[in-house]
């Protein structure tokens, strides 16, 4: 795991709702908290772009609904701006829940899937398909 460059922007807070971009079974997750927050007194903890989550699956087989996981965000709706000045934001918010090294628990990633956290994750670069 390696820093985020730039400003990643937390457009994530606890209790938003995510889809869920691998084949493990779960479809729609909510955030539960974010692992290695340091926040402010009295303000909603929140995530973005890369970020290490634990999050409960709210919809999906049965065997993964009420679970308590560790997940990976990998696009955000809120913009953010890279190093060289361009902004980007994705159509969606989605994740891909991992083990704590980080490590995919599913084989195949749906759709696009950010720099910051292709870089960040190596295991999650090497399943997506498209890195933007």
């Amino acid at each position: 795991m390696q820093g985020v460059p730039g400003r990643a922007y937390r457009g994530l807070p606890v209790g938003a709702r995510l889809v869920c971009a691998d084949n493990t079974g779960a479809k729609e997750v909510e955030i539960v908290s974010v692992l290695g927050y340091k926040g402010t007194h009295r303000k909603y903890p929140s995530a973005g772009v890369g970020d290490l989550l634990v999050i409960t699956v709210k919809k999906g087989t049965p065997e993964m609904r009420r679970q308590l996981l560790n997940a990976v965000i990998i696009r955000q709706r809120r913009p953010f701006r890279r190093p060289d000045g361009t902004v980007v934001s994705f159509e969606d918010n989605a994740v891909v829940i991992t083990s704590k090294e980080g490590d995919a628990k599913g084989t195949d990633i749906k759709g696009p899937v950010a720099k910051e956290a292709a870089e960040r994750w190596a295991r999650i670069g090497a399943l997506a398909s498209i890195i933007v």
